[in-house]
């Protein structure tokens, strides 16, 4: 779906010169980890009825900043599989530079969890590519 004209972002001429990696990497909008090169985006729709917690997360999100977008990525690191059980997240949790993990109705705040006991640099499991 096309990113609102509102939310756009005109590219100036010397960016529109630009090429490659580049060009990818000047924001397209005012959401831009949400906007592709092309302006469009992959929308997801959230509904009071069928999910009502994250509908308000989303209405409580946009009180406070004006915008009622967020994103919806992936749980991993780049090389590393997607979590699929509440420890793989609290493993990931620990391992980047998250503060905050929610588990349900549990929320982890970083600095209140115990510290690891294992070596927990994530770049010398998985190599990158």
């Amino acid at each position: 779906a096309p990113v609102h004209e509102r939310r756009q972002r005109t590219l100036t001429e010397a960016e529109r010169a630009l090429w490659g990696i580049d060009l990818l990497n000047v924001p397209k909008s005012d959401i831009p980890a949400v906007t592709h090169v092309d302006y469009s985006a992959r929308i997801q729709t959230v509904h009071r009825e069928t999910n009502p917690r994250y509908y308000k997360l989303i209405e409580a999100f946009e009180r406070k900043t004006g915008s009622a977008v967020l994103v919806n990525t992936s749980f991993n690191v780049r090389g590393e599989p997607i979590v699929c059980t509440p420890a793989d997240a609290y493993r990931c949790f620990m391992r980047t530079e998250m503060d905050l993990l929610v588990l349900e109705n549990c929320l982890l705040v970083k600095a209140e969890q115990p510290p690891p006991t294992q070596d927990l640099d994530w770049r010398k499991e998985f190599e990158l590519d």
